[in-house]
């Protein structure tokens, strides 16, 4: 079942940015990726590191603790350290408010 929620504002995440946010006790990374907004899990599979201290470039985002890459598309595992992949959200644009589907 779907539930969106606003979790920010279009302009508070710069292009090939992030930024962390909190819906309830879960920790979710906005990714900003051409003006492409994208939310995984803020934590990094391999240590739990939170990826929004990462470094997004080509479709991935790097967890600055050990290097590990996942695709910000999918949350697919792109590098080592990690074996697992990250959870993935649906994101939706009403007007400049960021929702994610945290259902």
């Amino acid at each position: 079942m779907s539930r969106f929620v606003t979790v920010a504002r279009l302009d508070e995440v710069p292009e090939n940015d992030t930024k962390g946010v909190m819906v309830d006790d879960l920790a979710i990374v906005l990714i900003n990726s051409g003006g492409d907004i994208h939310a995984l899990e803020d934590r990094c599979s391999h240590e739990e590191f939170p990826l929004s201290a990462g470094e997004v470039a080509a479709g991935e985002i790097t967890c600055t603790l050990h290097g590990a890459r996942f695709d910000i598309a999918t949350g697919a595992v792109r590098a080592l350290p990690a074996v697992m992949p990250v959870r993935r959200f649906d994101v939706r644009l009403d007007g400049d408010e960021i929702q994610v589907d945290v259902g």
